[in-house]
């Protein structure tokens, strides 16, 4: 790419930074601001895990923050920042569309660039093929701005994220190290895999390149291939297209040759639990299913009020006088009736000779999430099923969505799952049984050390 077309991308870009929507009010933007405070004070599950005192204080410190910010982005910036501080991955706040279409986060016109958490550090994974030579896979971002990447993902990057656990923060912070409008400059500090130090300045801007180094895996829903030893391997990534439902089912009378099987749910971020319990009753002999428990604040009105006067003491072997003391302080729920998924007589019917009872090693990972993390709830008591791999997204629930001002939007987590027994894995993960994870000589070397660890334990199992 010549030196003159990229001068022209650079002036481009500083021309559209100049353009970011400036359209909101004082008053619209303090009205986001208590629209989403509002529906977290009402509605989000994990208030109870709030500092409400700190969160309240936070709300009237950023009542004139809001109004000084210069800019839409900027105002729906603070926004996600003030978001963050509820910790939930299923509690979010979007840009409107006449932002979002000028945020970038891997094209700065002559370069594109992908990062990837490896180890804990930045490391560039992916690039545009005609910089592979340049800029070589493995690269790691040492400095942003002249700050350690450590330290700009802390000052930065990390306090605008929304996520239930810390290493999934990490993740995204890293992925999104260099994500800004169009135009935002940044000067980094290169380590290249020699250890040669390589300093670069990048502007956000479009790039024309299509192709990258090394090229995107083709994924499908369902993905199927045979190791030795007849072990069968079906990638399942996604729940949210029932069509997996129907993959599946078609390799049924394949898998039944199966001696040992593995299914891959590190690509699966979800979508809908009845699709992954379709796909789950064909791989267990039970006949009663154990999925997650499920509950959600119940807020009447009257029964906050008389809680003002309602004390601890009043509540012993007193309901009304519970349900009041605990209402107003945003802590009442509502239990949803819990009841195992049943496997009818005529269902089972339909199961026999369709089940494919072997040796099942689960892969699951960072990336393993809602719907799928309820899939491995079931597969908690098979005694046949091993999880191998990394702690799972850690977040799962029934967001509610509302529109913020001038086409932004915010959703609310709702609802609260854990296991049968009460254990929660939200916020913690789900944990593998034997815990492994890709370093850097993996990727560098194209090895899935999770995978080759799967099949080393099946040919054990024999």
């Amino acid at each position: 790419m010549n030196k003159a077309i990229f001068i022209l991308w650079v002036f481009l870009a500083s021309s559209i930074n100049a353009q970011i929507p400036d359209e909101l009010s004082s008053t619209e933007k303090v009205y986001g601001l208590s629209k989403f405070w509002q529906e977290t004070n009402y509605n989000f599950i994990y208030l109870n895990k709030v500092d409400k005192a700190e969160w309240d204080a936070l709300y009237k410190a950023y009542i004139p923050k809001v109004q000084e910010t210069k800019n839409d982005y900027e105002y729906y910036r603070l926004l996600q920042k003030f978001c963050a501080f509820l910790k939930d991955g299923h509690t979010n706040v979007y840009f409107p569309k006449n932002i979002q279409d000028h945020i970038f986060n891997t094209h700065f016109g002559a370069y594109r660039l992908f990062l990837s958490n490896i180890e804990g550090r930045a490391i560039i994974t992916r690039v545009n093929k005609s910089k592979k030579k340049e800029i070589p896979i493995g690269t790691e971002i040492s400095k942003v701005n002249g700050i350690s990447t450590n330290n700009y993902l802390k000052d930065h990057v990390l306090p605008y994220i929304s996520s239930s656990t810390d290493y999934i923060r990490k993740d995204w912070g890293i992925r999104r190290l260099l994500e800004g409008y169009v135009g935002t400059r940044y000067d980094l500090e290169l380590k290249l895999p020699n250890g040669q130090i390589k300093n670069l300045t990048l502007t956000h801007a479009p790039t024309a390149e299509k192709e990258v180094y090394p090229q995107f895996e083709k994924r499908t829903l369902l993905d199927m291939k045979w190791y030795d030893n007849a072990i069968a391997y079906v990638a399942l990534n996604s729940f949210s297209d029932r069509k997996i439902d129907s993959l599946f089912f078609e390799k049924i009378s394949e898998l039944k040759k199966a001696k040992a099987l593995i299914v891959d749910l590190r690509n699966n971020g979800g979508g809908r639990t009845d699709i992954g319990t379709a796909i789950f009753k064909h791989l267990t002999n039970d006949s009663i299913l154990y999925g997650s428990k499920t509950q959600s604040r119940l807020h009447i009105p009257s029964f906050k009020a008389w809680g003002k006067w309602t004390t601890e003491n009043d509540t012993l072997n007193n309901a009304w006088a519970k349900q009041s003391y605990l209402s107003y302080r945003d802590e009442f729920y509502h239990n949803f009736k819990y009841s195992p998924d049943t496997i009818d007589v005529a269902e089972q019917k339909k199961l026999e000779g369709n089940r494919i009872i072997v040796p099942t090693v689960l892969l699951i990972g960072h990336q393993t999430a809602s719907a799928a993390e309820d899939f491995l709830i079931y597969a908690d008591n098979q005694k046949h099923m091993t999880k191998i791999g990394e702690p799972t997204f850690g977040s799962t629930g029934q967001p509610m969505l509302f529109d913020l001002p001038n086409g932004g939007l915010a959703r609310i987590c709702t609802k609260k799952d854990t296991y049968p027994n009460g254990k929660e894995f939200v916020g913690v993960g789900i944990k593998p049984d034997i815990e492994i994870g890709k370093s850097l000589s993996d990727y560098m070397e194209n090895k899935d050390p999770v995978l080759d660890k799967a099949i080393e334990f099946l040919n054990n199992k024999k």
